[in-house]
């Protein structure tokens, strides 16, 4: 028995536990030894698909399932098996050229199985892709094989907080559209978050609900963060977050994990 049983941690990939130089700090990789050794159960809940997020799982202590996609999936690295998978409806391929019609300016990249697809790249999609260090195929929306885990629109900021309420006032029943960067406008099934992710990691752990803690940098964490006991962000996370209400720890760079696990030491003595 430890001090940490029948809590889970979950906590987003990127800018979160995967620093601004794409490193793991040190600091957060002994905070998880040591919490896990203790008895806690950690789990990632990231927008990467399995595909993007997979070559990164070994290098993490993580003893739970993790979100993926936004809440669209949840993988058991540990069996390396794919517990539960929410596709995009069978309109998604219209819809989103629907959009991408009214929207010309916008990239657009869907992950259908463990391939990315891509049709109108700029240089924002270019440096995603080269971030996740992936190939592609390069085609126009109907050559696309379906279905599609997710999409992502590629572009400035105002022009896909445009595209965002665009789509949520024409196909708000079919999608959720929320961002996961400025630039990324990630699109899932209706009803896939990561907050439902989540909440059903916890179930199939039998954690409850006062023993889950989050911790995400941007929009797309804060229905993960409206789980958590007390919700947690780095210093670097965005406005939407800070104004939510999130409790602000240290940059990412400086191991934003590190402070979290001191926090619960105290909380669970």
């Amino acid at each position: 028995m430890g001090k940490f049983n029948g809590i889970l941690l979950a906590s987003d990939f990127d800018d979160t536990l995967y620093d601004l130089t794409l490193h793991i700090p040190e600091r957060n990789l002994e905070a998880l030894r040591y919490f896990i050794g203790e008895g806690g159960y950690f789990s990632i809940a990231t927008g990467r698909a399995h595909r993007t997020f997979a070559p990164h799982a070994a290098s993490i202590p993580m003893n739970a399932p993790a979100v993926l996609s936004n809440g669209a999936a949840i993988y058991d690295f540990q069996a390396d098996r794919m517990l539960e998978q929410n596709l995009l409806p069978d309109t998604a391929p219209a819809d989103l050229a629907a959009v991408m019609e009214r929207f010309p300016s916008l990239s657009l990249e869907v992950y259908h199985g463990e391939d990315i697809y891509v049709c109108n790249p700029n240089e924002i999609t270019f440096a995603h892709l080269k971030k996740v260090n992936c190939d592609y195929t390069r085609c126009p929306v109907p050559d696309m094989p379906v279905p599609w885990v997710k999409g992502i629109f590629h572009q400035e900021r105002e022009i896909l907080l445009s595209v965002q309420s665009w789509m949520l006032e024409h196909y708000g029943d079919r999608y959720e559209a929320i961002f996961s960067n400025p630039r990324y406008l990630e699109l899932t099934c209706r009803g896939s978050s990561k907050g439902g992710g989540v909440d059903r990691v916890a179930r199939l752990l039998g954690v409850a609900p006062d023993h889950v803690y989050c911790v995400g940098d941007n929009q797309n964490d804060i229905p993960m963060l409206a789980l958590s006991a007390v919700p947690f962000a780095p210093e670097n996370c965005a406005r939407e977050v800070r104004d939510w209400g999130a409790r602000i720890l240290c940059h990412c760079n400086d191991g934003v994990i590190g402070d979290i696990v001191e926090i619960l030491d105290r909380l669970y003595p």
